[in-house]
């Protein structure tokens, strides 16, 4: 039987499990983290959280597997947002946690923000990514060449976006 998955907002309580998540293998290939990020720092991140910044946590048995950020943007490009992270701790990979995480993300853009474009970055080798992207309606816009470092190498990131007409 499958476990019961939890989202809901992210708490400062969190953050060990949060540094955990972040930690991973697999979490570190695929997002711009950094090992040397620290807890208190992290801490005083989820604390500033402003307005315009959604952070949700997946949760199993009261433990913190994963976790998705919205940025809503101001101004004269408050109809658009940014999906800033989405991570899942390793060993809860393939059981559609990042799938809950973004569909709870979109349905605050859709149904409380009113965002009309979401767009993101992802790592073209990171196949499974793209394809929850696409089956969530993300098109492809473009590449960002050597947008960040990674294993020590320079890489491309994928632009995606959805856009609700």
């Amino acid at each position: 039987m499958a476990e019961a998955v939890v989202i809901r907002p992210v708490r400062v309580e969190d953050v060990g499990d949060l540094e955990a998540v972040r930690h991973q293998p697999g979490v570190l290939d695929g997002t711009l983290n950094i090992p040397s990020e620290r807890l208190l720092d992290r801490r005083r991140r989820i604390e500033d959280l402003g307005s315009n910044v959604h952070e949700l946590v997946a949760e199993i048995d009261a433990r913190v597997v994963g976790t998705a950020g919205l940025i809503a943007f101001q101004g004269r490009m408050n109809h658009a947002g940014e999906i800033a992270h989405i991570m899942v701790h390793d060993e809860f990979q393939g059981r559609r946690i990042g799938r809950q995480l973004l569909e709870a993300l979109l349905d605050i853009a859709d149904n409380y923000l009113g965002l009309v474009r979401v767009e993101l970055l992802v790592y073209p080798d990171n196949e499974g990514a793209v394809r929850l992207y696409e089956s969530l309606g993300f098109t492809h816009e473009g590449i960002k060449r050597k947008c960040a470092r990674r294993r020590g190498r320079l890489v491309d990131a994928a632009m995606m976006a959805r856009i609700r007409e």
